[in-house]
C-alpha cells in the first residue's frame, strides 16, 4: 500500500537522507507514489554537478562548447546511471542475497541516496572541488549501502556486498555509454 508523496517534501527528505536518516529509507521503500520525487532528486544532483563541472571547464579555459557538452552528459549520466545501479541492485540483491524488494523501491531510496551530490556544485573551486568531490562520493556511497539495506530488508554486510559487486557492470556500462564520448569529443575540441 502506498502512502501519500506529501508525506515528505522533497528537500526534508533529500536532507534526511543525507544525514543517513534510516526512516526516511524505510519511509521511501514503501511510498510507490514517490518514485518521481525521487528522480526530481536525482535531477537536482545532476545539474549541481554537471553546473559544477561546467564552470571548472569554463574557468580552466576548456570553452564553452566543452561545458555545455558537460552539461548535458552529466544529467544524462546521471539518470542512466540511477536507473541502471537501482537494477543491478535489486537483481543481485534479490538472487544472490535474498533480498526481498522491487525495482521501485530500489529506484526510490538510491535515488534519495544520491542527496550528498548536491554540494559537486562547488566542484569548480580549485583544490577544494577536488577534495569535497572525493568526500561527496564517499558519503553518497555510504547513503547508498543504506538505501541496499533498508530496501532489500537485509543486513549492512549483505549491503556492501551487493553495492561492490552491482558498482563493476555500472561503472564500466556508465563509462561506455557516457565517459568514452566525453572524452573522445574533449580530445575533437582540442581540450
Amino acid at each position: 500500500m502506498g502512502m501519500n508523496a506529501s508525506s515528505g517534501s522533497l528537500v526534508d527528505r533529500m536532507m534526511r537522507a543525507a544525514r543517513l536518516d534510516i526512516a526516511v529509507y524505510e519511509e521511501l521503500e514503501h511510498d510507490t507514489t514517490a518514485t518521481s520525487q525521487a528522480a526530481m532528486a536525482v535531477g537536482i544532483v545532476a545539474v549541481s554537478g554537471a553546473v559544477g563541472s561546467a564552470l571548472g571547464s569554463i574557468l580552466f579555459g576548456a570553452g564553452v562548447g566543452v561545458a555545455v557538452f558537460q552539461l548535458i552528459a552529466g544529467i544524462i549520466g546521471a539518470y542512466l546511471g540511477w536507473v541502471i545501479w537501482a537494477y543491478l541492485t535489486y537483481f543481485i540483491g534479490t538472487s544472490l542475497f535474498g533480498g526481498t524488494a522491487t525495482p521501485g523501491e530500489m529506484l526510490r531510496t538510491l535515488g534519495f541516496a544520491q542527496s550528498p551530490g548536491i554540494l559537486n556544485i562547488l566542484g569548480f573551486i580549485p583544490c577544494l572541488g577536488a577534495i569535497l568531490a572525493l568526500v561527496v562520493a564517499i558519503w553518497s556511497l555510504v547513503c547508498g549501502v543504506v538505501a541496499i539495506r533498508q530496501a532489500l530488508d537485509f543486513d549492512t554486510g549483505k549491503a556492501i556486498a551487493t553495492a561492490v559487486i552491482a558498482f563493476i557492470p555500472a561503472f564500466i556500462i556508465s563509462l561506455v555509454l557516457i565517459g568514452i564520448p566525453t572524452a573522445l569529443l574533449a580530445g575533437a575540441s582540442g581540450r
